[in-house]
């Protein structure tokens, strides 16, 4: 199997994450930020994550990890979800994009190792947000807003290795929301959350990007 994805983008974590917390092996394959092509001749449009599974290809991130959960073996998302989650994951998508999507741009990931398609997504994501510029001034604002977000997650993480307890979906759409806002400098995780984004991206397979964040 293929899973074609980018570093950066947080539905791929998604589907990442099911690959390590089953141990199934997967083939990870970078695509160009600008590579129209390739998406296309797969599923017929641009988007990722894709997975290439023999001589079939499936779409949606969420679809993939049902898919992979169900393929062998018990599932292992088996927990209930938390509506309190969900409605926690709604509240900061608009402040962690205003904060991340400048800093993916300018950060060191393949799929912007060309000129060409750092400046794809530049031109597409600033369509759609706004300056870049006028984002990154307003980032003490935006880094304010989540800590505080942040402090209302923790009550509701009830085990590092799962937030409910029992790995559930929640973790899936939960720990991609939390390596996203790794990019940003300045972001203070409570006890209890920095416990569980840590030891996800063990048991996921998946970088934190502490190291490279602006």
């Amino acid at each position: 199997m293929k899973l074609f994805v980018y570093d950066h983008c947080p539905f791929c974590v998604k589907a990442r994450m099911i690959f390590g917390l089953k141990q199934t092996a997967v083939e990870l394959v970078i695509l160009m930020n600008d590579d129209e092509a390739t998406p296309i001749r797969m599923i017929g449009k641009k988007m990722a994550p894709i997975l290439q599974d023999a001589d079939q290809y499936l779409a949606e991130s969420m679809d993939i990890v049902a898919h992979i959960d169900g393929r062998s073996g018990a599932k292992i998302l088996s927990g209930s979800n938390n509506p309190a989650l969900a409605q926690w994951n709604k509240d900061v998508t608009s402040p962690l994009y205003s904060l991340a999507i400048p800093r993916w741009a300018v950060s060191d990931f393949e799929e912007f190792s060309t000129p060409a398609a750092r400046d794809y997504f530049t031109r597409n994501k600033e369509r759609m947000l706004g300056s870049f510029e006028g984002h990154l001034a307003a980032s003490p604002d935006y880094i304010a807003s989540l800590n505080q977000q942040l402090l209302a997650l923790e009550p509701l993480i009830q085990s590092p290795d799962a937030v409910n307890g029992e790995l559930s979906e929640d973790d899936i759409h939960l720990f991609a929301t939390l390596r996203s806002m790794s990019i940003v400098q300045g972001i203070v995780y409570p006890p209890a959350v920095e416990a569980y984004r840590v030891r996800m991206a063990e048991r996921s397979g998946i970088d934190l990007h502490d190291p490279i964040a602006i």
